[in-house]
C-alpha cells in the first residue's frame, strides 16, 4: 500500500495497523509539528497529500491569513499512532528486562539505559568520542579487571529500528568499542541473522524464549578510565537472587 493510498484509508475508516504502517514518516511528523503549532502553512508535497486526505484542513483568520488545523480524523491518526508506539515500546522494554534477568542469572552486573562515551580512532591518529546507549550493558563479576568481559545487548522488536540501527555506522562502531562481545536480540521474524553484520552476535526472541542463530565474536577487552567513571556513578540493576556476592566470595578469580 502506498502512503497516498493509507492516507486515503486513514480518512475514511478508523486506523488499521497496516494502514498506519503504510503511512510514511514523514505524514505523521508533520501531523504531529501540526498539532503542536499555530499551524502555517509549508505548501510542500507532503503538506498536500495531508490535504488531499483530509487529515489537514485550511482554514483563515480574521485578517485572511492562511493557517492549517488538524481535523478529527487526522486525530485519530495520531491516536493511532501514539498507541502504537506505546505498545512498541512496551514489547521493547519487556524484552530489555528479560535480557538483564538474563545476564544476572548468569552472574554478571548488569546495567540499563546508559549512555556511555566509546573511544574511536580519529583521523588524525588520535582518539575521538562517540556517544552510546545500549539497551543492556554487562559485565562479570569479578575483582580482577582482565575478566570483566564487557557485553552489549541491542535490542529490536521492529525491523524498522533494525534497518535504521545497520544505517547508523558510527553507533554500530561505539558499540563495538564499548563490548569484548556485542549482540543484537532481535523480536523473531523481523529479520535474518545474515543482515546483521558479522561483528555482531544474534539471537532471536518470542514466547518460547530466546536463541541463539549466530555466537558473537569475542575479543579482548580493558574498558577506558572514562567508562569506569560512568558506570560508578551510575546504578547498576539490583539482582534479588542473591548470587552475586557469593561469586564474589568465591575461590575462582574470574
Amino acid at each position: 500500500m502506498s502512503a497516498l493510498s493509507a492516507l486515503s484509508a486513514l480518512a475514511t475508516v478508523s486506523a488499521t495497523p497496516a494502514t498506519l504502517a503504510a503511512l510514511a514518516t514523514p505524514h505523521r511528523r508533520r501531523l504531529r509539528e501540526m498539532w503542536r503549532s499555530a499551524g502555517w502553512p509549508c505548501r510542500d508535497t507532503v503538506e498536500i497529500e495531508l490535504l488531499a486526505a483530509g487529515l489537514l484542513e485550511r482554514r483563515l483568520d480574521e485578517q485572511g491569513r492562511e493557517t492549517l488545523r488538524v481535523t478529527d480524523a487526522g486525530v485519530q491518526v495520531l491516536a493511532a499512532t501514539l498507541q502504537a508506539n506505546r505498545r512498541a515500546r512496551n514489547a521493547h522494554e519487556a524484552l530489555v528486562e528479560r535480557v538483564a534477568r538474563q545476564m544476572q542469572s548468569a552472574g554478571r552486573v548488569v546495567w540499563r539505559g546508559l549512555s556511555l562515551r566509546a573511544p574511536r580512532p580519529a583521523e588524525d591518529g588520535g582518539t575521538t568520542w562517540a556517544m552510546a546507549m545500549p539497551d543492556v550493558f554487562s559485565i562479570r563479576h569479578t575483582t580482577v579487571e582482565d575478566y570483566t568481559e564487557p557485553v552489549v545487548h541491542e535490542i529490536k522488536v521492529s525491523r524498522a529500528d533494525l534497518l535504521s540501527d545497520l544505517r547508523n555506522a558510527a553507533k554500530g562502531a561505539a558499540y563495538l568499542a564499548l563490548g569484548s562481545q556485542c549482540w543484537y536480540v532481535l523480536k523473531r521474524g523481523i529479520a535474518q541473522a545474515e543482515e546483521v553484520p558479522a561483528a555482531y552476535g544474534v539471537m532471536f526472541a518470542d514466547a518460547e524464549g530466546m536463541e541463539v542463530a549466530r555466537p558473537a565474536p569475542r575479543r579482548p577487552m580493558r574498558l577506558p578510565f572514562a567508562v569506569w567513571m560512568a558506570l560508578a556513578r551510575a546504578q547498576a540493576d539490583p539482582d534479588d537472587s542473591g548470587q552475586a556476592q557469593g561469586l564474589l566470595g568465591s575461590d575462582d578469580p574470574a
